[in-house]
């Protein structure tokens, strides 16, 4: 399968000269200005994005802006007639992997071409063989020993075993893709693949070649057949995560194909049996959504043939020590670091924390203790500073209240930034995490929410 690139200049010239010189190579696309560029970007898997810095009245600058923010971005080059050193780090600082000065070098664009090719490849195969090398059996990586969890581990023994549809719901953090693969793990489907699909990373233009596949020439810009995540799990298992931010017309499709069994590629007709088993993941209720409209009943109630509710771990209270201390033993060990247990303070703080981030906001916060930790015990002060209360962050007791609310006799002492952070973090708390929910609470597009989260790793890290 070739590379896809994506070539961005307003000079026509440029463009013919350079798609010209590539197609042989890569899956080449064109776009002679930004807004062409970005619909590129949002309907296309883009692996090098090549563009010019003055494109009219715009800037090649927010282009790579635009392409870093997507879920997949794609690696970044710029090009310009105007280049100096100052101009090559500006670019790097957006996201640029290399800056090239016109007059353009045909040999020297290959040559990059070909080393960002091969850098893609590499970072592919180790997000594949990190993948692989996760521990996936069963029900080995799940802990809990409190009645909810171990009612939810008696529940996957049970319908493991089948082919039924399962449908997991939960806040975001709780989960659910642990349960996916422990269902996969001890069903009949086990020696065959487990796909993950994350819906909420997928626009609606790209999202129905990339679950069924697309024929050469079904679109613009579709050289060669590609078949979807259905074909490639055939005989395994499919899991659907965030099942809830799929779009109508995409819903109608996807309940054909659990009627039917069978696919039809983008720009073909003919039906291509798939024997996979389905199972949806969702942090949003869609019951709510289906008497909203948003959500097909109909697709509902083939997904929801078995529910499994994961609660978050504020509900489980009794769990949260036992997580801690496993968590602890084996991120010591990942992060090269002598196993040391947690001092009884901060088990205590642990326990009345919140944890909108749930299971996996726990487990950030103990490997921050086990990292800057250095005694025989990590005590409080070597766990994340939003759980000991530092003024900047998110502390236990502004999360329990769950209130959009600020103390007005504060607001002097915090600057814009704090509080625009802090109006994002209690959206998300109060939306359990679901990130599109929270832009619309906020009042800005999912995009813009995204950028603002990638901006400040650390002040949103319980729901990254």
């Amino acid at each position: 399968m070739k590379p896809v690139l994506l070539i961005v200049d307003d000079e026509k010239s440029t463009r013919m000269v350079l798609s010209a010189a590539l197609e042989e190579d890569y899956e080449v696309f064109a776009a002679a200005n930004g807004k062409a560029a970005r619909a590129i970007l949002e309907s296309e898997p883009v692996d090098i994005l090549l563009t010019d810095l003055r494109l009219g009245g715009e800037s090649g600058m927010d282009i790579i802006d635009f392409a870093v923010g997507l879920p997949q971005p794609p690696l970044c080059i710029m090009m310009t007639a105007y280049g100096s050193a100052d101009v090559a780090a500006e670019a790097r600082r957006h996201g640029a992997y290399y800056f090239l000065t016109k007059p353009l070098n045909l040999d020297e664009v290959e040559l990059l071409l070909r080393r960002a090719t091969h850098t893609r490849q590499l970072e592919s195969e180790n997000r594949e063989l990190t993948t692989r090398l996760e521990p996936t059996g069963g029900l080995d990586r799940m802990l809990g020993d409190s009645p909810q969890m171990q009612d939810i581990f008696n529940r996957i023994r049970r319908v493991a075993p089948t082919q039924a549809t399962v449908l997991i719901e939960g806040e975001s953090g709780t989960g659910k893709e642990l349960v996916a693969r422990a269902l996969h793990s001890l069903s009949s489907r086990s020696s065959r693949k487990f796909v993950a699909v994350n819906c909420a990373a997928l626009s609606p233009q790209l999202m129905e070649s990339e679950l069924f596949g697309h024929e050469k020439g079904a679109f613009t810009g579709a050289m060669q057949r590609r078949i979807g995540r259905f074909e490639e799990a055939d005989g395994g298992t499919l899991f659907l995560d965030e099942i809830g931010e799929i779009d109508i017309p995409t819903q109608v499709k996807l309940l054909r194909v659990l009627a039917e069994r069978s696919i039809e590629r983008v720009g073909s007709n003919a039906p291509v049996p798939v024997n996979v088993r389905v199972i949806a993941a969702t942090n949003r209720n869609l019951e709510a959504m289906v008497k909203e409209g948003t959500f097909r009943l109909d697709l509902y109630q083939r997904l929801n043939v078995i529910s499994l509710h994961l609660p978050p771990l504020r509900d489980r209270r009794g769990d949260i020590v036992l997580m801690a201390n496993a968590f602890a033993r084996e991120l010591s060990l990942m992060n090269n670091r002598d196993p040391r247990p947690l001092s009884r303070p901060a088990l205590e703080l642990l326990r009345g924390y919140e944890w909108p981030g749930n299971v996996r906001q726990l487990r950030t916060a103990v490997e921050h203790a086990v990292v800057m930790g250095s005694g025989p015990e990590l005590q409080v002060e070597d766990l994340p500073e939003y759980l000991t209360g530092t003024p900047g962050e998110t502390t236990p007791e502004t999360t329990k209240r769950g209130s959009m609310d600020f103390e007005l006799e504060t607001l002097p002492s915090l600057n814009l930034e704090y509080l625009e952070r802090r109006a994002i973090l209690l959206a998300l708390q109060r939306t359990g995490g679901n990130r599109s929910a929270a832009a619309e609470l906020l009042g800005i597009n999912r995009r813009t929410l995204q950028r603002k989260m990638a901006d400040a790793p650390q002040a949103f890290q319980p729901f990254l």
